[in-house]
């Protein structure tokens, strides 16, 4: 098949472009590299840098477009609520007008988020009007699409420094270089961590089945707290203060994914931590 993965050069997009190689796919990338890097380039995939939002789509004809690009984290939307939307909602609105002309089914990457409140953060907002959009030209322009929420996901090709970085590839980076790891808060928020692999596996399923249509949530459906993940990696962190717009807990409550997919997610996090030693 030939396969568009949008933000194919970040962290979740790399793994999936290495799966769809593997299996023989003809594969293409878009990212704009704000937080995708050269060094995740695999060999056989077409990358080319361009952000989502004013692209010249009229050539790119695929028969399946995987959209994982988008401007990440919660922390950093506070800072450029319209860099959020534009990317996130209106590339997702362009996209998806591009897909229904040419019937083109879209696996777009929601976020678990969601849950918490779509006016909680910008971040969360743009994700939502994301999903929106693929409603509105499913629904008036026959669109085919399928949303794949991610929960807490780390794994390999995770960023470890920087603004966008997630708790797990952060502490990491902080453990290998003798940094003090940082709690935001108590400790007592619980992250549903699931990891790369089982994501994609999810991913793949989704297309190979012709899923569409549906909202898959994609977590392990068990939560840990954030100072049990402080004991499985045997530090002592510092505490400060609560950082804003963040959920107080994430947990996969959805089991449409085991029963439409036959979707099992299988590493767990304590099992990651220990093959890090």
């Amino acid at each position: 098949m030939k396969i568009l993965v949008t933000g194919g050069a970040g962290f979740i997009g790399t793994n999936l472009i290495k799966r769809l190689l593997k299996e023989g796919h003809d594969v293409s990338s878009i990212d704009n590299y704000s937080t995708g890097l050269k060094s995740n380039h695999q060999k056989g995939c077409n990358y080319k840098k361009a952000n989502i939002y004013d692209f010249d789509w009229k050539t790119e004809i695929y028969d399946i477009v995987f959209h994982l690009a988008a401007v990440a984290r919660i922390q950093p939307s506070f800072e450029n609520p319209i860099e959020y939307f534009n990317t996130n909602a209106n590339g997702t609105m362009q996209l998806a007008e591009h897909c229904a002309k040419h019937n083109i089914p879209i696996i777009y990457a929601g976020s678990s988020s969601h849950h918490s409140g779509k006016y909680k953060n910008p971040y969360t907002f743009s994700k939502d009007i994301g999903e929106e959009a693929l409603k509105l030209f499913s629904k008036c322009f026959g669109l085919q699409y399928s949303i794949a929420r991610f929960y807490n996901v780390y794994g390999p090709y995770q960023l470890t420094e920087g603004g966008y970085t997630t708790l797990i590839g952060r502490w990491i980076n902080n453990i290998e270089k003798g940094l003090q790891c940082e709690i935001y808060g108590d400790g007592d928020q619980r992250r549903d961590f699931t990891h790369v692999n089982d994501i994609v596996e999810a991913l793949i399923q989704i297309m190979k089945q012709n899923k569409y249509g549906y909202i898959f949530e994609l977590g392990r459906g068990e939560n840990i707290s954030v100072n049990e993940v402080a004991k499985m990696f045997n530090i002592v962190p510092i505490y400060k203060n609560a950082k804003p717009g963040e959920a107080r807990h994430t947990l996969c409550e959805s089991n449409i994914a085991k029963k439409l997919l036959g979707w099992n997610p299988k590493i767990n996090l304590i099992d990651y931590i220990k093959n890090l030693k």
